[in-house]
């Protein structure tokens, strides 16, 4: 399992750079390979200062090894190995009017002593987060996120769409970090799932999300906007931010596993803002914004 989804993430890097080069048409990715000491590395590729993008990476890892003791911990193992395997993407907009986008897929094996696979799932998901807030735009990430699931198990979309409001959550804000879509976690051999089943789910919703994002991009790009637009998108990336570095796990996992800094915090975008206090105008598009995230909606229905 863990070479075939090894090979399709490599083949899905290929695919979504080149197609945001296409869209940006202005620069390209610039390309990383690192090596992690206790055991495998990655491929990042990072694009900045683009015509579309301002700042955005697609990076892949495959990491192994003894896992460390705390998160050993948090697994409630010990003395235990693992292999970890993945594509993390996240996309900072040049136009406040286009959203940053973010979307995973990872792969995850645990090993006794003897080098037995005891445990393994798959996880991922992906996300919307605007600055402001086109309907239409919305509702079409959540439907492509739907037909994906629904390929696979009517249940899943309502399923994924829920975890991913509850876990992109700035709680300590009492608002979502964005607009949501879809987040899994854990996903287990059971009664009517065996791993390649999650395999096929999975790289359904991989393989969806150039179909989900770009024509958002494409149709928002080139719209107008003004300083003080520019200037609401800063302190909404500051939002983005704090999620990132206080309730994230992923960040959490590269960070306790040695993992490249570069690489784990290539999420972050390159001008933020925190402006003390700061309120949206009563009535305003950013008030909008901000009402919508302190209650999750349902887009497709």
């Amino acid at each position: 399992m863990k070479e075939q989804f090894v090979t399709y993430i490599r083949n899905l890097q290929d695919t979504i750079t080149s197609a945001l080069e296409d869209l940006d048409g202005k620069t390209t990715f610039q390309e990383d390979l690192w090596q992690r000491k206790e055991g495998g590395g990655g491929r990042t590729r990072v694009i900045e200062n683009g015509a579309v993008f301002e700042k955005g990476g697609v990076n892949i890892s495959e990491v192994h090894g003894k896992l460390p003791e705390t998160m050993q911990q948090y697994f409630g193992v010990k003395d235990a190995d693992f292999f970890a395997c993945g594509l993390s993407l996240v996309l900072h907009p040049v136009n406040p009017m286009v959203p940053t986008v973010h979307a995973n897929w990872r792969y995850f094996e645990m090993y006794n002593a003897e080098g037995t696979v005891v445990d393994q799932w798959f996880g991922g998901g992906q996300d919307l987060t605007p600055y402001y807030l086109f309907e239409e735009d919305a509702e079409h990430f959540h439907r492509i996120c739907k037909t994906a699931c629904d390929k696979h198990n009517a249940s899943f979309y309502r399923e994924y769409k829920q975890k991913c409001d509850a876990y992109f959550y700035n709680a300590h804000r009492n608002e979502g970090r964005g607009i949501g879509g879809l987040f899994f976690d854990y996903c287990k051999v059971s009664e009517e799932m065996t791993m390649q089943d999650w395999y096929n789910f999975v790289t359904e919703v991989g393989d969806s999300f150039l179909e989900a994002y770009l024509p958002i991009a494409e149709k928002r790009k080139d719209l107008p906007f003004s300083e003080a637009q520019r200037t609401w998108q800063e302190i909404r990336r500051g939002r983005y931010v704090e999620f990132n570095l206080v309730h994230d796990k992923g960040t959490l996992f590269g960070l306790k596993t040695n993992g490249r800094i570069e690489s784990i915090l290539m999420s972050l975008p390159p001008k933020v803002q925190w402006a003390y206090n700061h309120q949206p105008l009563p009535g305003s598009a950013e008030e909008q914004l901000v009402t919508v995230l302190q209650q999750p909606r349902d887009w497709v229905n």
